[in-house]
């Protein structure tokens, strides 16, 4: 056989390949879909769905097991102030992992926060609006703190993965030298520091005021992720940065924005912790890694970026708190809790891979 004779026979080949594979395609494309696969389609449009399924689920069964006390408003109360502070951190923790990145600093920049917010106020505490001065302060610094991650990440072109890792030790370093070690307690602080922590009583049910305020910060972010330019830049980095590039998106400025107001919203997250123990210490917040990423993982937020919310991670967060505190009710050993909470992750990371099968 000559060459033109194989090479057409190889082409032959390869077109009736290509017809069988699209006719494939078709055929898949005309049958209707099945139960799971429409399941599968709405999770994916809907990311906070599934988280709020799980809650809801998750309410029952400890209302059924123990209705007497999980239900009443005080313990509804209780547990949304335990998730204050890593709800908080949780909110800035989605906006970097909808660009498909990591911050494994969160907890060591929020605790330097209020370390360096509880210190200024305390050298200053005759001066007059010290305390004002001292949480703006605050709030520069945990700015300036995600500012680093983000030029380390877009200028160096390091993973975000190591960048925050390296971070997290220098932080925390750097809090214990700041500190000295010591904790600062919230007597010797301005009021306005410990603010958070003051009760409000909102239909019938007592709330701390930095738990109205982590909920209005969900609103917030929820708004400028879904309405703003901003937040579509962030879902369009995310989900495929080279496109958003070239669709005239500056990646890397998009990701320096990020950083920087994940730093920012971890000083609400220091200042928020503040006024909840009433005191500022350097040893706090040491699992606030794992608890916001869960949070965020659970809530529904992909891990590859692009898919996700914040509404979502509220669901997450509430749903740690719900575990933990249900379980302590029924009277369950604290290695059961965290043992639950390991599963609920990863049955969410293999539940957002199925989910991402649909765009593939």
């Amino acid at each position: 056989m000559t060459e033109p004779d194989r090479r057409g026979q190889d082409e032959a080949r390869m077109e009736a390949t290509a017809a069988s594979v699209s006719g494939e395609i078709d055929e898949a494309e005309r049958r209707p879909p099945t139960l799971l696969e429409r399941i599968q389609r709405t999770l994916h449009k809907y990311p906070a769905l599934s988280p709020f399924i799980v809650l809801i689920a998750m309410i029952v069964v400890f209302s059924v097991w123990n209705p007497d006390r999980f239900l009443q408003p005080f313990n509804m109360s209780l547990i949304i102030s335990q998730v204050t502070v890593v709800g908080t951190l949780a909110i800035g923790m989605t906006i970097i992992i909808l660009t498909a990145g990591i911050d494994l600093s969160v907890g060591a920049i929020a605790v330097f926060t209020s370390t360096v917010m509880a210190n200024i106020s305390t050298q200053l505490l005759d001066v007059p609006f010290a305390g004002v001065a001292a949480l703006a302060f605050g709030f520069a610094f945990g700015m300036a703190c995600g500012l680093v991650n983000g030029l380390l990440i877009t200028r160096l072109r390091m993973p975000p993965f190591i960048v925050t890792l390296g971070t997290l030790s220098i932080f925390f370093a750097l809090n214990l030298y700041v500190s000295g070690s010591a904790t600062v307690l919230g007597t010797n602080m301005h009021d306005i520091l410990t603010l958070p922590g003051e009760p409000l009583e909102v239909l019938g049910t007592r709330f701390t005021l930095g738990s109205i305020g982590m909920l209005v910060m969900y609103v917030i972010m929820a708004y400028i992720l879904k309405y703003t330019g901003w937040g579509r830049h962030v879902y369009a980095t995310g989900d495929d940065p080279e496109s958003a590039r070239l669709s005239g998106v500056r990646v890397d400025r998009v990701l320096l924005s990020v950083y920087a107001a994940a730093g920012f919203i971890y000083a609400f997250g220091a200042w928020f912790l503040i006024g909840r123990v009433s005191a500022a210490t350097p040893q706090a917040l040491q699992l606030a890694n794992l608890e916001s990423i869960t949070a965020v993982v659970i809530g529904g937020t992909s891990l590859f970026g692009g898919r996700g919310g914040v509404v979502g991670t509220l669901f997450g967060a509430i749903i740690v708190g719900t575990a933990v505190n249900g379980l302590t009710i029924a009277g369950f050993d604290p290695l059961w809790q965290r043992f639950s909470i390991g599963v609920l992750v990863i049955v969410a990371v293999a539940l957002d891979q199925w989910i991402r099968r649909v765009g593939q």
